[in-house]
């Protein structure tokens, strides 16, 4: 009923959706790149998705899909939506098919380690380097991918330092269902989604434990104002982890109960071990190998995250969760607005 009520009130609020014939393609065939396939095509634009898997489910309404990487050329706008994991070797693949007439705005939470190194490069940091690429974007905010699949009204963040990207992202995705809040932070918004996975361990641990809904909100508060300080430290705006980069992001991923972190925070609450939680997530969690490699930038720039701390050591030493308790409940009192 809120959905069809949408539908009905929103062309009138944000003007209905104009068609689009710009070509847009999604590189990455999961049910994140599918999800952003659906609303860009919603809106109208030509839109390819490029994966080399074969779908065992029908691709969504006006949504092609595309096995060769060259069919990238002739689209102005290329959304990455791959795991962090395989971006350099997509970034450098796509690179022979690219030129400084492009786009390319992506949709990966995680941050790229140097090997033997505790470097951490964001996606457009990749991008930039495997490719002739200079206008990127990233995506981002308390966007879930099965509302977009479901044309559920929701919102996502779109950073981008050049405003033709941002504007691209805007006419790509406008619909009734859909908008985008832009930002130039782009640095900010690549920090904040790789830290709010990272905190979201956290407040599945804190549900997992049953804790009253006053001390979750107080963790999820004090985490924000720890990965402020964290994104200020990389170069990013601490406003942007305010917003819906940031505390949106981290209240919308507590209220998914499958979501890998959260059911990975919540078995370490069930005080089961780091290799039993990652089974018991039932997908990779990016956020487990990331949370030490943050923690060790974080404290070298002169950051002390303590609640990020407390993820450390339960996620990688496996400490109990009578400790990992104590330790939240014992963190530094600090003024707060």
């Amino acid at each position: 009923m809120v959905t069809s009520l949408w539908h009905e009130a929103a062309p009138r609020i944000l003007g209905a959706p104009m068609a689009n014939s710009e070509a847009v393609s999604v590189i990455g065939g999961g049910v994140w790149g599918l999800a952003l396939a659906a609303a860009a095509a919603r809106s109208g634009s030509d839109t390819r998705i490029v994966s080399r898997r074969d779908f065992d489910r029908e691709l969504p309404k006006g949504v092609r899909h595309l096995r060769d990487f060259d069919s990238v050329r002739d689209t102005r706008l290329v959304l990455l939506a791959t795991p962090s994991a395989v971006v350099e070797e997509v970034a450098r693949t796509l690179g022979d098919h690219l030129s400084s007439r492009h786009y390319v705005v992506h949709g990966i939470r995680g941050l790229v380690a140097t090997p033997g190194t505790d470097a951490l490069a964001t996606v457009s940091e990749i991008v930039a380097r495997e490719t002739p690429v200079r206008r990127m974007g990233a995506l981002g905010g308390p966007v879930l991918a099965q509302d977009l699949l479901q044309e559920k009204p929701t919102v996502l963040v779109g950073g981008s330092p050049f405003r033709e990207v941002t504007d691209a992202l805007r006419e790509t995705f406008a619909s009734a269902a859909l908008r985008v809040y832009p930002t130039k932070d782009l640095r900010g918004l690549e920090w904040a989604s790789a830290l709010v996975g990272c905190y979201a361990i956290a407040v599945g641990f804190a549900e997992g434990l049953g804790l009253g809904a006053g001390l979750v909100a107080a963790i999820v508060c004090r985490s924000m104002h720890e990965a402020s300080r964290i994104a200020a430290a990389a170069g990013g705006d601490a406003a942007t982890l305010l917003g819906l980069s940031g505390y949106g992001d981290l209240l919308a991923s507590a209220s998914q109960a499958e979501r890998p972190e959260i059911r990975f925070g919540r078995a370490l609450a069930e005080g089961r071990s780091p290799m039993d939680a990652l089974q018991d997530a039932r997908l990779r969690v990016e956020a487990v190998e990331l949370v030490p490699r943050i923690l060790r930038f974080a404290e070298a720039q002169g950051v002390k995250p303590r609640i990020l701390g407390m993820v450390a050591h339960g996620a990688t030493v496996g400490g109990s969760k009578e400790q990992m308790l104590t330790e939240l409940m014992t963190l530094p009192v600090e003024f707060s607005a």
